[in-house]
């Protein structure tokens, strides 16, 4: 169910289901609630929730100068409070992946897990894999929408991310689809250039269940990233799934299958640690 709640003068709409332990999984650039409930719509046991970051989905877009990582993120703190949940398991898919691993950085007590689902960014702004993002946004820009993407498609880096990753290709023609081209602009264009303002150190001090979900067709979200993401972070699980691009039915089933299983496997170990504490049954 699609709610809104009210923070720093903006309306920001977020999607609610189920009950059980809270599960936060964030969408990507450009994406909305729907993205990641296509990967934990089905979790039964779950309370699933996606916060619709500003200027997607049906939130407000605010300030330009507030579109970043670090803002989305506060954003997510905001609605915690708001629906009055201590902890959560939290994790994103790209963007979504940034957000949610800063998010776990500055919030430690406040998060349960971390899945960094195909992850674009590590502990660097403006990576070369999102540059593309701001050519796209240039030619929309200059160009309108009909001429902007007819003109992004006979261009040099968009025939050669086409090649590399039909996929990302397809995702990225359809930012020129958004209904409101100059937030469109704004947000690929800022976000592009952005950072998640954490370091190497900040990934190796994570105290936390943390799992790792890429692929190697994904130009946007390199696999080498994946790997340097789970290598620093201490005692991380990395999954590598069927491209998208190779099937999209079983990217989405291993995708879901695997991120279902690791939060049950944190769900366990917790529960047993608990019930070995002094006090319990198996004392």
């Amino acid at each position: 169910m699609m709610r809104t709640f009210d923070h720093e003068g903006l309306t920001l709409s977020y999607r609610d289901e189920g009950d059980g332990p809270a599960l936060i999984f964030q969408h990507g650039l450009g994406a909305t609630a729907d993205q990641p409930f296509e990967v934990m719509g089905g979790f039964d046991g779950f309370r699933r929730i996606a916060l619709e970051c500003r200027g997607h989905g049906a939130s407000d877009l605010g300030d330009l100068s507030e579109l970043s990582i670090a803002t989305f993120s506060d954003d997510l703190l905001a609605l915690m409070d708001y629906l009055e949940i201590a902890s959560a398991h939290v994790g994103g898919i790209s963007m979504g992946a940034a957000i949610t691993t800063r998010f776990a950085v500055l919030n430690p007590l406040r998060s349960r897990s971390l899945c960094v689902a195909r992850p674009a960014w590590f502990d660097r702004t403006a990576p070369e894999n999102m540059a593309i993002f701001a050519v796209a946004a240039a030619f929309l820009d200059a160009h309108g929408v009909d001429e902007g993407r007819a003109q992004f498609e006979a261009s040099e880096p968009f025939l050669a991310l086409k090649s590399a990753s039909p996929d990302n290709a397809t995702s990225l023609l359809g930012q020129f689809d958004r209904p409101d081209p100059a937030s469109t602009v704004a947000l690929l264009s800022r976000l592009a250039i952005d950072g998640p303002g954490i370091s190497f150190a900040d990934y190796h001090a994570l105290r936390l269940p943390v799992q790792v979900i890429g692929h190697q067709l994904d130009a946007v979200h390199p696999w080498p990233m994946a790997q340097a993401i789970a290598d620093a972070t201490p005692g991380s699980q990395l999954i590598e799934i069927t491209p998208k691009s190779t099937s999209k039915a079983r990217y989405a089933s291993e995708f879901s299958s695997a991120l279902r299983s690791f939060l049950h496997s944190v769900e366990t170990s917790e529960s047993a640690a608990s019930n070995a504490l002094p006090g319990f049954a198996n004392e």
